[in-house]
């Protein structure tokens, strides 16, 4: 709770820098007890190992969604990968995804039903988010692209909101800031602020702590988008 009391006197007073500013002092006064609460609740019965591999199966399925595998999009697996676990553990998930997995096919359903029982809401949210990066990095989210994704949410049992909002953060659109934050344009001032209270807990880092480093950056980046959309919509509005 202090975390947010922070960011809400942050953004009061300084606006967008004072709510980051709050947020990352909040996250050192919560310090490791909150870390270790989202550790115990939300991986139950899977080894890192078969979680990467899994991960990696998912990415492998966005790469070849629109017919080409292209550089950009290995490399950012690759980087993705080796900012989380380190370089030797992601070349030893590469090596054993290559030399078995990938040569037998790849159910997205069975990862999805794996997914869906050991991680909860908010990673599975991460998770779609790290698959849109992969689909951006060279630079489009291409038709073929988007539907696999969409597929993929569903089978993860995401809401239809978030896979728009999300799928906002990547690609531009009339109303973007306004789907970033699941809401439509004739809402209230009221329904805004609330929305964006609301997926400012939804999307808390924290509750990805779990899964590494390389997504808690990635959620403080998808937090940046939310503070963002809501700043330009506060813009428009003049409130």
């Amino acid at each position: 709770m202090s975390k947010w009391i922070l960011v809400v006197l942050g953004y009061t007073f300084f606006r967008f820098p004072g709510a980051l500013f709050g947020y990352f002092l909040g996250g050192l006064i919560e310090g490791s007890s909150s870390k270790n609460k989202f550790k115990r609740q939300n991986i139950r019965n899977i080894s890192s190992q078969d979680f990467e591999l899994n991960l990696l199966a998912l990415a492998s399925l966005v790469i070849k969604a629109d017919g080409t595998v292209s550089k950009q999009e290995l490399d950012y697996v690759r980087s993705y990968f080796v900012s989380a676990y380190g370089k030797e553990r992601a070349n030893t998930t590469f090596k054993i995804f290559n030399d078995n997995i990938n040569k037998k096919g790849i159910s997205s359903l069975n990862i999805s039903k794996l997914f869906n029982s050991v991680l909860n809401y908010e990673s599975r949210l991460q998770v779609i988010h790290f698959l849109f990066g992969i689909a951006k990095a060279d630079g489009n989210v291409s038709s073929s692209e988007l539907k696999k994704l969409l597929q993929l949410s569903s089978l993860l049992k995401l809401s239809n909101a978030d896979f728009e909002s999300i799928k906002a953060m990547f690609v531009d659109q009339v109303g973007g800031a306004y789907k970033i934050l699941e809401i439509d344009k004739s809402a209230s001032d009221q329904k805004i602020k609330r929305a964006y209270r609301d997926l400012a807990k939804k999307h808390h880092p924290d509750k990805v702590q779990h899964l590494g480093e390389a997504y808690v950056k990635s959620a403080q980046e998808k937090f940046q988008k939310i503070q963002e959309a809501y700043e330009r919509i506060k813009s428009e509005r003049g409130f």
